[in-house]
């Protein structure tokens, strides 16, 4: 009976989320040269909570933005660390790094916290209603029955797919790579955005 009402909801959420992000969707994928659409989003650093601003990070230079389907699971865990390791060589770019996933702000300061991931080097924003991911034309898997995260932790989100924007401190896309699409791991995400960083 639990699990009978327990995937009514998740019908009545995934309804309720393409009829809330249909007014903003973009109706393909944004592309290299595509305008960046701006958004600002509760996020956190380090465990602390602040309000993330992409056109404030702009005005510092380029910016890194990686959708990530969820924290604390193998693909994203990997790609954090690797963000994490090499953090230093961004910032040396000139260059922000912002994560961008369903989870909820409560799992994203312990995961921006957490040593084996971002480990307090760079912020991780939450975009629990999908709106930024729609902004980037991006579409939201729904989330899994009974899927759990490393922690044993059931994720109760939906799965934004595994996209990088490089965006150049004019607000034009200069790159964007997926999983999908072109079919690279989670860790050649950070490779591939680093070298584009470091050529401007």
């Amino acid at each position: 009976m639990i699990k009978k009402y327990y995937c009514l909801s998740l019908l009545i959420f995934s309804i309720s989320l393409l009829t809330a992000l249909s007014g903003f969707a973009q109706s393909k994928m944004l592309e290299k040269g595509d305008a960046a659409p701006i958004f600002t989003a509760k996020a956190s650093l380090a465990g602390s909570e602040f309000n993330f601003s992409l056109k404030k990070s702009l005005a510092k230079g380029p910016v890194v933005v990686y959708f990530y389907p969820s924290a604390y699971t193998g693909g994203c865990d990997a790609e954090a660390h690797a963000f994490a390791e090499i953090k230093d060589k961004f910032t040396a770019a000139g260059a922000t790094i912002i994560g961008v996933s369903g989870d909820d702000i409560q799992r994203l300061n312990t995961f921006s916290a957490d040593p084996n991931y971002c480990a307090g080097k760079f912020a991780v924003a939450s975009d629990a209603e999908g709106k930024i991911a729609a902004m980037y034309g991006l579409l939201i898997n729904p989330p899994k029955l009974g899927m759990k995260d490393v922690r044993g932790i059931e994720v109760n989100h939906g799965f934004i797919p595994r996209t990088t924007y490089v965006i150049g401190k004019d607000g034009k896309i200069i790159a964007v790579f997926s999983s999908e699409n072109d079919h690279i791991s989670p860790t050649e995400h950070v490779e591939k955005s680093l070298a584009i960083v470091k050529g401007l």
